[in-house]
């Protein structure tokens, strides 16, 4: 005969079934009397009619010497006593499907057909065979069959009566929870793969503008820069009375020979400081003076003016002794870097590091990829366990469980 795989668990939880009332009542002359048995957990077929029966019990005669209790082979044969109208056939499950086994039994004409689990650990299943006509099939437990088997062994009679117990509806998914879920988590992916790219679509946009933007900003800065008075500090010098104000990026004053720039609202700077400044902010660090503007250069670029304080970048480069007179500035609560800190100065690298080092922007790419993927295989990993699931189940009730 023909055999199906089945999987591990499938019981045709997606739909509803009913259960079974079994009576089982031996005719015992040892016992003085009929002894009464009852069965629990008994379900009818999936493809049953769902009405009471009642009949003597009959298992297969052995074939060969060898029992049979599945009922597969094609030599199985039932020992009905004569003149018995309706009889149960008893059988194992296992070795070929359930509608084979209810047709052997159909065959011989029995009146139903109870079919026990080969397992003790397991439930009843709804079994599923089409085709079988009228015949009453129900499963049970193996719990108490042993005990049945063994009367009818020793010739002793069993009566069996199955009565329609409830129906119980459906606990897994069914076809139509399927489609709605399948749909609703598509939905879900094509919101989030949009809100993805579109995203991904500002983000590059954004940076080419801030990229356009900052080189039309340093290539003004450097013109701008060009156009600025530089002159070197000689000795009488005003910049060198120790009453003048230092510099206001590195906070040290003038010596002679150093060169200094000075801009149009006439503040004076070292040349090596405020030029890196002017480059990135196009500002006056003491009072924000737009030298773009100031000179005519570029009326519609705005300057940068929000950049974070950066102490790190900003004494990068510098000598020691400026770095320690910077640092001991910076933590002397009776002075104040509060010009420097409101207009953001943060002096650019040197060497041409006006972009993100390679490091920075590897990182982020790696950053940003990294959520990509993870929210990708979250999403077909839920998607492919509730395919799986639900398939499991739905298989369940279209195939032929033996």
């Amino acid at each position: 005969g023909h055999c199906w795989v089945r999987p591990a668990g499938a019981d045709n939880a997606s739909q509803a079934y009913y259960t079974a009332l079994i009576n089982v009542t031996v005719l015992s002359p040892e016992r003085g009397g009929p002894t009464l048995l009852r069965i629990d957990r008994g379900r009818y077929g999936q493809d049953s009619p769902k009405v009471e029966v009642k009949g003597l019990l009959v298992a297969p005669v052995p074939i060969n010497g060898v029992a049979d209790r599945l009922g597969c082979d094609p030599r199985t044969r039932f020992q009905v006593p004569p003149n018995t109208k309706q009889w149960i056939a008893l059988l194992q499950r296992g070795n070929c499907t359930f509608r084979e086994k209810i047709l052997r039994a159909a065959s011989h004409n029995a009146t139903a057909v109870v079919i026990y689990n080969n397992i003790s650990s397991e439930e009843p299943v709804t079994m599923t065979h089409q085709g079988t006509g009228d015949i009453v099939a129900v499963m049970i437990t193996e719990s108490k069959v042993k005990e049945i088997l063994n009367y009818l062994e020793k010739n002793i009679s069993v009566l069996m009566a199955i009565a329609v117990g409830s129906r119980v509806p459906p606990k897994n998914f069914s076809r139509g929870s399927l489609v709605f879920v399948s749909i609703s988590f598509i939905v879900l992916m094509i919101i989030s793969s949009a809100w993805l790219i579109f995203y991904f679509i500002q983000k590059i946009r954004y940076t080419s503008a801030r990229d356009r933007n900052q080189r039309r900003l340093g290539d003004a800065a450097k013109k701008a820069i060009g156009k600025l008075t530089t002159r070197t500090v000689k000795k009488g010098d005003k910049e060198t009375d120790p009453d003048f104000d230092h510099c206001a990026v590195c906070i040290e004053s003038y010596k002679q020979n150093d060169v200094v720039r000075i801009l149009p609202c006439k503040h004076v700077f070292h040349k090596a400081c405020v030029d890196p400044w002017l480059s990135e902010h196009c500002t006056c660090p003491m009072c924000k003076l737009n030298i773009l503007k100031a000179l005519g250069i570029v009326q519609n670029v705005p300057c940068t003016d929000n950049v974070a304080f950066d102490m790190e970048r900003l004494t990068r480069g510098q000598p020691a002794s400026r770095r320690s007179a910077l640092g001991d500035f910076a933590n002397d609560s009776s002075l104040s870097l509060e010009p420097l800190r409101t207009s953001g100065m943060s002096q650019l690298p040197q060497d041409g590091e006006l972009t993100p080092r390679s490091g920075e922007i590897n990182i982020a790419v790696t950053k940003e990829w990294f959520i990509i993927a993870s929210f990708g295989l979250l999403s077909a990993l839920t998607l492919c366990y509730m395919i799986i699931k639900a398939t499991a189940s739905l298989n369940a009730n279209e195939a032929e469980w033996y």
